[in-house]
């Protein structure tokens, strides 16, 4: 069952990546390739602390 949790969550997590990193053209960020690596990285810390990241990544999600 906790094999099935840690799948879970590195699918969540990947997706989520995946998602920023073919949506990031529609985002206010610089679009240099190192910032791109980084924000892809760190989606799950930034979503939860950072507004204004939060309604760049809502917009890398539509599309």
């Amino acid at each position: 069952m906790m094999n099935l949790l840690i799948i879970g969550v590195i699918v969540v997590y990947l997706g989520g990546a995946w998602k920023l990193w073919t949506g990031f053209h529609r985002t206010n960020f610089s679009q240099t390739f190192a910032n791109r690596v980084g924000l892809s990285l760190l989606w799950p810390v930034l979503l939860i602390a950072n507004k204004s990241y939060r309604r760049n990544f809502q917009r890398a999600l539509k599309g």
